[in-house]
């Protein structure tokens, strides 16, 4: 019973900031990679900001580098991405989802490796 439920999205201003939070349910958090896509109107769905299993390391596109910072809270089962500097190409639906682990670190920000999907939440970045 894996469950994914996205949280956080809104409108922001350019240059204003949002956390994204992912809760996880069903499975142990640290035993999965979670990744972040996004998808715009008339672009592809576009992986953003994963972190692996077993030890965490944190992977980005070249384009949210130093932006996004995607991180989770083993505690909680959550995990989120941070976006700062937002800018107007960030407007997207954001999805979280979920990559088994084989109980080594694995990471991906390829939408075809994973098999969990929230349903997922607006990111509207506009004056």
């Amino acid at each position: 019973q894996v469950q994914l439920v996205e949280s956080g999205g809104g409108l922001v201003q350019p240059g204003g900031s949002l956390r994204l939070s992912c809760a996880a349910s069903g499975f142990t958090l640290d035993y999965y990679a979670i990744g972040w896509f996004r998808q715009a109107p008339g672009k592809e769905r576009e992986g953003v900001a994963c972190i692996s299993s077993s030890d965490g390391s944190t992977h980005y596109t070249d384009s949210v580098k130093g932006r996004f910072t995607i991180s989770r809270d083993n505690a909680e089962n959550t995990v989120y991405l941070q976006m700062i500097s937002l800018k107007p190409e960030d407007t997207a639906v954001y999805y979280c989802a979920a990559l088994e682990g084989y109980g080594s670190r694995r990471y991906s920000l390829s939408e075809r490796e994973f098999d969990y999907w929230g349903q997922g939440t607006q990111v509207t970045v506009s004056s």
